[in-house]
């Protein structure tokens, strides 16, 4: 309705007018996507990658970059152009494969461990879509795709890096080439400038840093388009809710398999953070998220139940972590925190026991919450999200729960929701006081079924 009204907000103001009348008047081939419902803007930034075939997209987070690329894959698989190959940081290889099966039948390869060349090779022979790391794509042989998709992209943004090399070799072999990242353009003009030059050399000219940046813009429009929160807010749910899949490292793996032996439930559920003498693969997650935060100038809130898991965020964050809430602070001190999160930049952190700061206060200066592992109630995660998505925050929020790929986290939310819903048990839209447990079951019985699970699947013994 509001795209036949023309009440949406499309972006791409600085493109000539036959360029924008061709991306309106594309149609998006739907064939090969499912269960994929684009917004306005989504979709426009869909169809100006496939008009313009190599393009950078710099929407803000969490705006939904990936499902504009599987657009285009998906477009341009109906279309005969059957390879797609994503190039990602190793962190959120999951995360593709898992979005990319949800939203698409096309086939979907995880390039990445031992099975690396195996996956490469299937995909050069049937096509879809290939997920790899930076490092893979830098040191495995591979034939021309049809499309690349290159997440945060801001990591290719050195010239001289082998890792740049490799995915500029890519871009010059392919098609269409989507480079994505939130990295704000005001910020980082000379990395932006180089980042435009791999789609589109031709725009970009020496000097171009010292243009004002009304004239950088129109300079790059026909290879580079941003839509910010504030753009689009009206068509954005107050509240943006993702599953971050994270795959254990081979410490965490050691690590969490310890604790399944010891069928202990609570120390499965925390084990993903803490890996004895190593980082866990969920607080790389972690930093990650509050580097996007501090760029967009958003404070971040993450949650957890176990007072160790905050011993570890506390250490690891340092200065940028304002303070801890759990029982042993005093009402007047958690208003002291929150009033210090409230006058802190963008990029400060509160931390939180869930117990104890799930209900009772209000978070409104926290625009990011992380919840670090799930809790056996979903009502506990919307009580807690509820401390920052509530009357009087002018942000969107988004919520990001960290889930161990096939850990004790991904059994927590099939026995609590069922496979079927996995994506989308908890994504309720009412608040805190409307919202009850998913299933009628206790702790025990359900730590019973998972640590029984978890044998099962590792093979222990007794």
């Amino acid at each position: 309705l509001a795209t036949l009204l023309d009440l949406e907000f499309e972006g791409g103001d600085d493109l000539a007018a036959d360029v924008l009348e061709r991306i309106r008047s594309l149609r998006l081939d739907r064939t090969h996507l499912t269960d994929l419902q684009l917004r306005g803007y989504q979709s426009f930034g869909a169809r100006f990658t496939l008009v313009q075939e190599k393009v950078v997209l710099g929407d803000d987070m969490g705006l939904g970059k990936t499902v504009q690329a599987l657009a285009v894959a998906a477009h341009l698989a109906a279309q005969g152009q059957r390879r797609t190959l994503v190039v990602c940081p190793a962190s959120v290889i999951t995360n593709w494969v898992r979005e990319s099966r949800r939203f698409t039948d096309l086939p979907v390869y995880r390039a990445h461990g031992a099975g690396r060349e195996e996956a490469v090779a299937a995909w050069a022979d049937t096509g879809g879509i290939c997920v790899i790391t930076y490092d893979g794509a830098r040191t495995t042989g591979l034939p021309a795709p049809d499309l690349v998709v290159v997440d945060e992209a801001h990591m290719a943004k050195n010239p001289a890096a082998a890792r740049t090399r490799a995915v500029r070799e890519l871009i010059d072999a392919a098609s269409h080439a989507l480079l994505l990242t939130g990295t704000p353009l005001e910020n980082r003009v000379d990395e932006f400038a180089t980042l435009v030059s791999f789609v589109a050399p031709e725009l970009v000219s020496a000097g171009m840093s010292s243009m004002s940046a009304a004239d950088f813009r129109v300079r790059i429009a026909p290879a580079y388009l941003r839509r910010n929160q504030t753009d689009v807010l009206d068509e954005l749910p107050e509240k943006l809710e993702q599953l971050d899949w994270i795959d254990l490292t081979p410490a965490d793996e050691e690590h969490y398999g310890d604790t399944v032996r010891q069928g202990s439930f609570m120390a499965m559920r925390r084990a993903a953070m803490t890996t004895p003498d190593a980082v866990p693969a969920k607080l790389e997650r972690i930093r990650e998220i509050v580097g996007e935060a501090e760029e967009a100038g958003r404070r971040v809130i993450i949650f957890t139940y176990f007072l160790d898991v905050l011993d570890v965020l506390e250490a690891d964050l340092g200065h940028r972590a304002v303070g801890r809430l759990s029982g042993a602070v005093s009402p007047a001190a958690r208003q002291s925190l929150i009033d210090a999160l409230g006058s802190a930049p963008g990029g400060s952190v509160l931390l939180a026991q869930i117990t104890a700061a799930g209900t009772g206060l209000n978070i409104q200066s926290a625009s990011v919450v992380i919840l670090v592992e799930p809790q056996v109630k979903p009502s506990i995660e919307a009580q807690a999200i509820a401390r920052a998505h509530r009357m009087g925050q002018t942000s969107s929020v988004m919520v990001h729960r960290l889930i161990g790929d096939d850990t004790v986290d991904e059994r927590m939310l099939e026995m609590l929701a069922g496979k079927a819903q996995l994506f989308d048990a908890y994504a309720r839209p009412s608040e805190s006081a409307a919202v009850h447990d998913a299933v009628d079951v206790t702790e025990g019985q359900l730590a019973e079924m998972i640590i029984a699970a978890e044998w099962e699947r590792l093979g222990c013994v007794s």
